[in-house]
């Protein structure tokens, strides 16, 4: 076996390990290093050599139930729909928020994480559809924004959705609620190109 055989199956390790000690957990940030690299027979220290910290680990078990969630959804038949850019942005705007709805003990773990220490220089899924909708009439860095913004308040809102149903009235666990508060924020974003 060679070095980026043995790698990779130690990166799925810690990955398979983190995921188990995350659902144990009422607060899956409360898991330690040490924790997740006993449980994933290696040494602490190849946690940061693989993702070079426990929060970008932890951010990639994310991911991995993300990508998981979406294979799952109808993603397919939204891309090919037809659609603008500006309503598939909706479409799949509303898929990422059920995940996020429906993992709330990842998504309270990897939300501080996404908002504040996220390498901004990953092009968010957002982007390409953001470019297209303005078609040359935003440069690349405003579009990078706007996409930002869209991801990063859409974390927020489900972050903070029991506050929001408690102080507004905003039941986001209710779907048609979730569509209309999401085709808003993009609707306030996205201004019709004429």
């Amino acid at each position: 076996m060679n070095k980026e055989e043995k790698l990779s199956i130690t990166k799925s390790k810690l990955i398979e390990s983190t995921t188990r000690l995350m659902e144990e957990l009422d607060d899956p940030m409360m898991v330690t290093s040490r924790e997740i690299a006993r449980e994933a027979g290696v040494k602490a220290a190849m946690i940061n050599y693989c993702f070079g910290s426990r929060e970008n680990l932890i951010y990639q078990v994310f991911q991995n139930q993300y990508m998981d969630f979406l294979k799952s959804s109808d993603v397919r038949s939204i891309l090919s729909s037809g659609a603008s850019d500006k309503e598939i942005l909706k479409e799949l705007h509303f898929i990422v928020a059920r995940c996020l709805i429906e993992n709330p003990k990842l998504t309270k773990a990897v939300t501080g994480f996404v908002l504040f220490k996220r390498d901004l220089s990953q092009v968010s899924f957002s982007y390409p559809y953001v470019c297209r909708h303005y078609a040359g009439a935003k440069s690349e860095e405003e579009c990078r924004l706007i996409a930002y913004e869209l991801s990063s308040a859409l974390q927020l809102m489900i972050f903070r959705m029991e506050d929001l149903k408690k102080d507004f009235g905003i039941d986001l666990s209710d779907p048609e609620v979730l569509r209309h508060y999401i085709g808003m924020r993009i609707d306030l974003l996205l201004n019709d190109v004429v």
